[in-house]
């Protein structure tokens, strides 16, 4: 992964397409695609979804995104009690 881009915001974005086979268009099938891009507009995304209207015959379904930044400020959690175990 390009750590440069992840400093300029970007992410790991997966997304979960579903799209009518060519032959049989009653029946869905699933494409997992997975890059880095910038939420929430997803530029990268989007010019790939292009592409497949333009290229690919299995006319799309439908898109599930999910985004995780992988540079972020540490977090801590304190605990409220402790358990000690011999």
């Amino acid at each position: 992964m390009d750590f440069g881009l992840m400093l300029q915001d970007y992410r790991l974005t997966t997304a979960e397409i579903l799209y009518h086979l060519p032959d049989h268009p009653s029946l869905l099938q699933s494409y997992i695609w997975q890059e880095l891009d910038i939420a929430p507009k997803f530029p990268v995304l989007h010019k790939f979804l292009g592409f497949w209207e333009k290229e690919i015959e299995g006319k799309l379904h439908s898109v599930k995104i999910a985004s995780a930044e992988l540079i972020k400020p540490a977090s801590f959690v304190i605990c409220k009690g402790e358990l000690n175990i011999h």
